[in-house]
């Protein structure tokens, strides 16, 4: 993992959009189905607070579930997790290790070969096309 990236709330309030930061700071989450018309192609997704590469398109697909979702994230990825006991549930949230950005959460229903599903917010993702 490369330099972990520090930032007060002003900081993070400045450089980011009030839903970015509600969701990636505060552990907010966006509505279904919003935030995720991200460009067809192969490409990464990155962190939207510090860009660390988090997700390659090609293990993006439709759960159905209005957010997008993953079976794996990329090799070396700087994703943590933790336990979430908020909403009256028990989930395992998912996190950039890198500056503690709430992404989303991961489930044991996502499809071969991990059976995983990392379901992200996408205001929470930054894409960057692969170039070539």
């Amino acid at each position: 993992m490369t330099n972990k990236v520090q930032k007060t709330d002003a900081e993070w309030r400045a450089l980011l959009s009030p839903l970015a930061y509600d969701v990636t700071r505060r552990h907010g989450t966006e509505r279904a189905g919003t935030n995720h018309d991200f460009p067809q192609g192969p490409g990464i997704f990155h962190c939207l607070c510090c860009g660390a590469a988090l997700f390659d398109r090609e293990t993006k697909y439709d759960s159905c579930s209005g957010w997008p979702s993953f079976f794996r994230p990329v090799d070396g990825a700087a994703i943590g997790e933790s336990e979430d006991r908020r909403h009256f549930m028990s989930r395992t949230e998912v996190h950039c290790t890198r500056c503690d950005a709430h992404l989303g959460h991961v489930f044991p229903d996502g499809p071969a070969p991990s059976g995983l599903r990392y379901c992200i917010n996408g205001v929470a993702l930054n894409f960057v096309p692969k170039e070539g």
